[in-house]
């Protein structure tokens, strides 16, 4: 075991923690003296089908009803979007239908019959079925915070599900800096229309605005909250998970993205996004660089984006915390 002190990204906090070494090298801590008022982050490092559904077993939750794992199909089999195989486990554990929704921006998912024949070719429709949630239009989900957005416009087919797993590529983003839980679960659940509405910060649900970064970043919070807080309410419930593999610069929306620069971390779940998402930001920017295994590029990348300002202002508007105790599964028997 080593001990050492874990600095939280863009923050002076330090936490006492103990850790082991993942596959990669990294050294991935679990919390030495737990907070008990802070949120569980589980971690692995067996990026696997057999380690994620051992990361979401930690979570103990046992889903009921109609089951919705939310994930990105990918723009272009050359993006580094979850794939088929590594996903497919858990999918049939939960019996879980995969959702998406359609693109905003053109390429070859920004209609229906389109994104279908993508979900196709990149082999998703052999795991599970796959429900565009805004083929039959959008909903309007209420909002907490509406300093940007009035409303939270999601695909209407959220309303068929009972039990959401946020199934997230941990990963680089030319507009957010990176792409996590958060972002899978305000531009990935949100329609078409909504994508633009929260791009330019609630001017615009028909074109591009992109001239507000802060804005965008609070309109992001604010629409995964609406999320969020439909899930754990009238019996529903959602729970979040991380895979840090492939981590481009870029997203999964983008069809040629730069190749990782990072090596693979690993896989974290929580039932809290906001920890969850700042426990991956924490290993991207305490990581040890060595020989082919650099994380500059995507600091960067998060840095000239101002990508972290999402997980504060997540916080202050209650959507989650950013302390949270980190456990590291491999290290238990």
């Amino acid at each position: 075991m080593l001990a050492l002190l874990f600095v939280g990204c863009g923050g002076t906090k330090k936490t006492a923690v103990t850790g082991g070494f993942g596959s990669t090298g990294v050294v991935v801590p679990s919390t030495q003296n737990p907070d008990p008022s802070a949120p569980t982050v589980y971690f692995t490092a067996d990026i696997s089908p057999e380690g994620l559904v051992k990361v979401y077993e930690a979570l103990g939750v046992k889903p009921s009803g109609r089951v919705a794992v939310k994930i990105s199909t990918g723009e272009s089999a050359q993006s580094n979007h979850l794939r088929p195989e590594l996903i497919k486990n858990l999918v049939h554990k939960v019996n879980g239908t995969l959702v998406e929704c359609n693109t905003a921006y053109g390429g070859n998912r920004s209609k229906t019959e389109d994104h279908r024949r993508a979900i196709a070719e990149r082999g998703f429709n052999d795991v599970a079925t796959v429900d565009i949630m805004d083929e039959e239009g959008s909903i309007e989900l209420p909002v907490k915070d509406t300093k940007h957005i009035q409303y939270d416009l999601v695909g209407s087919h959220v309303q068929n599900y009972d039990f959401m797993i946020n199934l997230a590529h941990f990963k680089g983003h030319a507009m957010g800096g990176f792409g996590g839980v958060l972002k899978n679960q305000s531009i990935g659940v949100a329609s078409s229309a909504g994508k633009l509405y929260i791009h330019s910060a609630g001017r615009s649900q028909t074109r591009w605005m992109s001239d507000d970064q802060d804005g965008f970043l609070e309109s992001m919070a604010a629409a995964a909250q609406a999320v969020h807080d439909y899930f754990k309410a009238d019996g529903r419930d959602i729970v979040y998970i991380d895979v840090m593999n492939n981590m481009s610069v870029d997203c999964d929306c983008d069809g040629h993205p730069a190749a990782p620069r990072l090596k693979d971390i690993g896989i974290l779940a929580s039932s809290d996004p906001v920890a969850l998402d700042k426990a991956c930001l924490d290993l991207v920017f305490n990581h040890s660089d060595s020989t082919g295994d650099d994380a500059k590029p995507l600091q960067q990348r998060i840095e000239r984006q101002h990508g972290t300002h999402i997980i504060g202002y997540a916080e202050s508007i209650g959507l989650g915390v950013q302390k949270y105790n980190l456990v590291n599964i491999d290290l238990t028997k």
